[in-house]
């Protein structure tokens, strides 16, 4: 099913989007990997797959598990050994165990740690969750920083229609595996899953800085102490339609 889904959909990624891939080098020849990504749009899990099935690393992503109730989409991400997770929720672990296996077998698990897309304004990486540093420290696998940048011009955040003609160019970029070996076994020390978190995020904004040609804040955006502008957004889009449909009410009994 994974060659299947790669052989239709790789073919249409190459005439869609001009590549920019840098940094292969950096992705184990064998043995299980994390890569590590960080999220803009909704088209990066595809950006991010075929810049790693290309360099030999077929990735199984942790998905949102509502994709995975989706009809036929749901089977095919089942099928191609997707894994689903309940973000935000105390299952989300659970999800970590066939991550662990999958790791085991020797294959490469992707991840966007952030856990959704980034809420910066600027899009630069956000704060991450500890997922990404729970399954490194207890699996002891590689985790290898990957940089997108490009994506959002595909298709921007929130968006849902792409924007496909000129093409846009994707830039993509693997670095060194992030050095965790002094933390293997601490998966259950907050701290240790901080500092783990802040290595990995730390090494993606550096890649993604120079395929920016900037550089990053000082200061990583956190949603609980800068806020969710997503969130401001979809409660004035409800106000919006509160006030639309009082006004309908309030017509159709005017005209009663």
């Amino acid at each position: 099913m994974y060659r299947a889904v790669a052989g239709l959909l790789r073919p249409l990624l190459r005439a869609t989007m001009r590549r920019d891939w840098r940094g292969a080098e950096h992705l184990p020849a064998e043995g299980g990997f994390i890569a590590a990504g960080n999220h803009l749009s909704n088209v990066d899990p595809l950006v991010f797959a075929h810049y790693l099935y290309n360099h030999g690393a077929a990735p199984r992503f942790l998905a949102k598990h509502t994709l995975f109730a989706v009809p036929v989409v749901g089977r095919v991400f089942r099928l191609a050994g997707q894994i689903p997770v309940e973000r935000d929720s105390a299952s989300a672990v659970a999800a970590l165990e066939p991550a662990r296996k999958a790791l085991e077998r020797g294959l490469c698990v992707g991840i966007f740690p952030e856990g959704t897309f980034t809420r910066a304004p600027d899009l630069w990486p956000m704060t991450a969750k500890h997922g990404v540093a729970r399954l490194a420290l207890s699996a002891r696998v590689p985790v290898v920083p990957v940089a997108q940048w490009g994506p959002q011009d595909v298709l921007a955040r929130y968006g849902k229609v792409p924007h496909l003609l000129p093409r846009r160019t994707v830039r993509v970029e693997a670095g060194p595996a992030v050095p965790l070996e002094d933390l293997y076994g601490r998966e259950e020390d907050p701290q240790a899953l901080r500092e783990a978190t802040e290595r990995v995020m730390a090494a993606i904004t550096e890649i993604l800085a120079g395929l920016r040609g900037e550089e990053p804040p000082a200061r990583v955006y956190d949603t609980r102490r800068d806020g969710d502008p997503r969130a401001v957004e979809l409660a004035a889009r409800a106000e919006r339609r509160r006030a639309r449909r009082a006004r309908t009410d309030t017509r159709t009994e005017r005209d009663a």
